[in-house]
């Protein structure tokens, strides 16, 4: 495994646990935000773990998703799809204080699970 790779793996982790930390504390929308990097981070492993290179420099998990040759169940990439919207949401005040109040403690719960899921099947077949 290469230094980036575990950069990148590292980082993954790093975010899941902070997404842990916001469910603990309530903090729902940022559970969203830190499962979707998670996610791409993780993505981004699998990229430099099969190229040598760096990954691409976008963070749609469906087109990380491709770019790392990896063909995810419909579910899955429908899960992908709505995850990656929360990168955006994130990031400006209005879309913050709204999309704060639409997610719950049970969405927010079901998200960081399926994330974990997600990441432990992208890191065993992105070998």
């Amino acid at each position: 495994m290469s230094d980036t790779e575990q950069m990148w793996i590292d980082q993954s982790r790093y975010d899941l646990d902070t997404a842990r930390a916001m469910l603990a504390s309530g903090r729902y929308l940022y559970v969203m935000f830190c499962c979707q990097q998670a996610s791409e981070k993780t993505l981004k492993a699998v990229i430099v773990r099969k190229t040598g290179a760096l990954p691409p420099r976008i963070h749609n998990l469906l087109r990380l998703a491709e770019a790392a040759g990896l063909d995810p169940e419909q579910e899955t990439a429908r899960f992908l799809g709505e995850l990656s919207a929360y990168y955006i949401q994130t990031r400006y005040p209005e879309e913050v204080s709204a999309g704060g109040q639409a997610i719950g403690e049970g969405l927010a719960r079901e998200v960081l699970s399926k994330t974990e899921q997600f990441a432990a099947w992208v890191l065993s077949t992105g070998k």
